[in-house]
């Protein structure tokens, strides 16, 4: 073999290992990512039972019922689609109905979602931005604090 010969070989075998190392890493990756859907994102692409997802919308009012002394089911909607959500655990403080709302957990055969965790809103202002996102693109957005800067939020060069 020619050093020409020898430095390719080198080369294409150094970037064959490249490719096969990202891939598994990509691969080993790919079960840990938890992807963001609306009620109607969940409806238009049919995901399929038992996959980790967040769901996020608003908590519709009226809908909340206490089944037990530390399980809550209630209805998340974007305002077009909704979805029947049951949580076992302490609810965040601010929790309450007609507020944004990210709920982890997976999607059952029966179209209910159970929640292994639930995420509020932090004050008046503040909706999740993907929250926020579904119901721009979904045309129901009446909100205008979500998507402040640091310096409206906190002022020049303070921070909490």
């Amino acid at each position: 073999m020619t050093r020409k010969q020898r430095r390719a070989t080198f080369i294409i075998t150094g970037l064959a290992i490249l490719a096969l190392a990202v891939g598994l890493v990509l691969n080993a990756m790919r079960d840990n990512i938890v992807f963001f859907y609306s009620p109607s994102d969940i409806v238009e692409k049919g995901l399929e039972p038992g996959r980790q997802i967040r769901l996020g919308g608003l908590v519709e009012q009226g809908s909340v019922e206490h089944a037990g002394p530390a399980t809550v089911t209630f209805t998340v909607t974007d305002l077009q689609n909704s979805l029947q959500v049951s949580y076992t655990g302490i609810l965040p403080d601010l929790f309450r109905e007609g507020q944004g709302v990210v709920a982890e957990g997976k999607l059952q055969e029966d179209g209910s979602f159970i929640a292994s965790n639930v995420l509020a809103k932090h004050d008046e202002k503040y909706m999740p931005p993907e929250v926020a996102e579904a119901l721009k693109k979904s045309g129901n957005w009446t909100g205008e604090g979500a998507e402040k800067k640091h310096s409206e939020t906190y002022g020049q060069g303070s921070y909490p």
